[in-house]
């Protein structure tokens, strides 16, 4: 059981992603997480009020039980299959996040003084994370899906769409952790 509380190799990871993969495609599905909270608003009546929302929900079910999985291996690999040695960074990201008065995660995934709920309570905290989740909502819809959805599932169908958005994504990425990030903090 010893091969449970630690990280396991990229390898095996990718190839289970990929083995998915080959399943969905298989069944003539297509993985994304993002699709499912328009499920979730079409389920609790958003079709009166949207057309965008007017779809049979019920052949969503299966990406239904994704989110529900992903949510209870997280609770269970967090609470059970935890070896508590924490995360490690690169010493030099920790010195990136000291210049920019960001304290180091201290063993856990994420910062404080970025996910805190102390920031919460700061305009300018409470402001990034409202203007974040806007153009994370906005972005998702925009590019026809998410991260997870463009580049797991839409690489996979060779989808050119999906090659583009994922470039962006990186891109994106690049661009908030060595340009707007510094001038946030």
């Amino acid at each position: 059981m010893e091969f449970l509380y630690g990280t396991w190799h990229w390898a095996i990871s990718g190839f289970l992603i990929g083995l998915m993969m080959l399943v969905l495609i298989y069944f003539g599905k297509s993985f994304g997480m993002s699709s499912n909270l328009r499920t979730l608003c079409t389920i609790a009546g958003a079709g009166k009020h949207s057309d965008f929302f007017k779809f049979d929900w019920r052949e969503q079910k299966w990406n239904l039980a994704v989110v529900l999985g992903a949510i209870l291996g997280g609770f269970v690999a967090y609470h059970f299959l935890s070896n508590e040695t924490g995360v490690e960074l690169n010493p030099k990201t920790i010195e990136q996040l000291v210049t920019m008065n960001i304290d180091a995660p201290n063993g856990k995934l994420v910062p404080d003084a970025i996910f805190g709920m102390d920031i919460l309570q700061t305009p300018k905290g409470f402001l990034i994370l409202l203007l974040g989740g806007i153009l994370i909502g906005f972005g998702t819809r925009y590019a026809g899906g998410c991260t997870s959805g463009h580049a797991i599932s839409g690489l996979s169908n060779l989808q050119l769409p999906s090659l583009i958005a994922v470039i962006g994504f990186f891109i994106g990425g690049l661009v908030m952790a060595h340009i707007i990030l510094p001038l946030i903090f």
